[in-house]
């Protein structure tokens, strides 16, 4: 995915890893936002996110997830559904690691979908854990990793003319794959 995104011409595809993530909240309606795939194989796509926070919460109540790639000006999406696990403690740590020291300071400092006591609130977070962490290495806060969806159907998508669109859709059949294509 990194080398691909390399590739692409940022003024067609501005971020090509954001993907739509529906999850189901917890009065059992749906719940869509935008999340960064972090990486992808054959065990599934990963983004990661503090478990405390709302999406986290559904996710962990409620492990399946929808996730829709919407590339409009190459006319194309790709919609994955399928069942969340937890990433490993160590493939956390290696992504967490990676990230900017400001991003993991921000990590420490968010309360994820928790109201702001008041507009400095959040800046007096970062600067709590500047300071307790000035001089040495920020560590993966417990609550904060990441979720891999583990694909149990792809679709893809190409448009076409008059709404004539071509999909191919791919449903896991034990550890293969059935493949249609289907009307648009």
């Amino acid at each position: 995915m990194y080398a691909l995104a390399e590739k692409i011409d940022r003024s067609i595809l501005p971020d090509p890893s954001a993907m739509a993530l529906g999850t189901v909240a917890e009065h059992g309606g749906p719940s869509v936002r935008i999340v960064l795939l972090k990486g992808f194989d054959e065990r599934g796509f990963v983004f990661y996110t503090n478990y405390e926070g709302r999406k986290g919460r559904q996710l962990l109540s409620n492990p399946k997830a929808a996730l829709c790639f919407h590339w409009p000006t190459l006319e194309i999406q790709v919609r994955v559904e399928g069942v969340v696990t937890k990433v490993a403690a160590k493939e956390a740590d290696a992504y967490f690691a990676s990230r900017n020291r400001l991003s993991q300071i921000g990590a420490w400092a968010s309360r994820q979908s928790e109201p702001l006591e008041n507009p400095g609130a959040l800046d007096e977070r970062v600067k709590k854990y500047e300071t307790e962490f000035a001089g040495k290495d920020v560590p993966r806060p417990k609550y904060w990793s990441g979720f891999r969806v583990s694909p149990e159907r792809i679709e893809f998508w190409k448009g076409k003319p008059n709404r004539l669109h071509e999909r191919h859709l791919y449903t896991r059949v034990g550890a293969g794959w059935k493949i249609e294509t289907i009307y648009p």
